[in-house]
């Protein structure tokens, strides 16, 4: 993570770089970086997953860009988890007045150009909310269907209640736990559960 206490400038070009283990090399994007023109005092960096929320060198990076300044990756799935949370930050980003520059995506993105880059980046956004159409009916197709069939939507139910009765029965008659488990079906850790009230009183 770069360490800066100042910002002296306005219209810098901070960068950012990340890599999902710290098995990973930054190297890759380090280099990239260095070559468009941002010195490592001004790149920070992240060696965490992008499923972590709490990433250091993002949080530092965001409280310090500043209006004019612009935000600088190797490619955008740097900056987020999913395609929505980076569409998100990147909106927010605009918000504040900081662009966001992308070098090796296929398309480069850069959201401070009216040319291509930001006509990429309205194509990235508009795809996201197709997808999220998309899942959002094919979720709906699939629970029709369900209903159609007379099949349970949601969660499958693990063990049917008839056989849960039969084994708080077989457990009432003093059968051990091996022998449910055989007449049943249902594995022994999970008869610890269906069982406890009759476990708890032969203790």
């Amino acid at each position: 993570m770069a360490l800066v206490d100042t910002h002296p400038l306005r219209g810098l070009d901070l960068g950012y770089a990340r890599v999902s283990t710290n098995k990973q090399s930054l190297e890759r994007q380090l280099d990239a970086l260095g070559a468009a023109g941002i010195p490592a005092e001004r790149i920070y960096t992240d060696k965490k997953t992008g499923a972590t929320v709490d990433r250091e060198g993002l949080t530092a990076l965001l409280a310090y860009a500043r209006h004019g300044d612009t935000i600088v990756v190797h490619t955008l799935d740097r900056l987020g988890r999913n395609l929505r949370e980076v569409l998100n930050l990147v909106h927010d980003l605009a918000e504040r007045g900081v662009g966001v520059r992308s070098l090796a995506d296929p398309l480069p993105i850069n959201t401070s150009d009216e040319g291509m880059g930001r006509v990429a980046f309205l194509l990235l956004a508009l795809f996201a909310e197709m997808e999220r159409t998309f899942t959002a009916e094919r979720v709906t197709h699939a629970r029709s269907v369900a209903e159609a069939a007379g099949r349970r939507v949601g969660r499958p139910i693990a063990h049917p209640a008839d056989k849960i009765e039969y084994a708080r029965l077989l457990k009432a008659q003093g059968e051990s736990l091996g022998k449910i488990a055989a007449e049943t079906g249902i594995p022994k850790t999970s008869l610890h559960r269906y069982l406890e009230p009759f476990l708890e009183g032969q203790r």
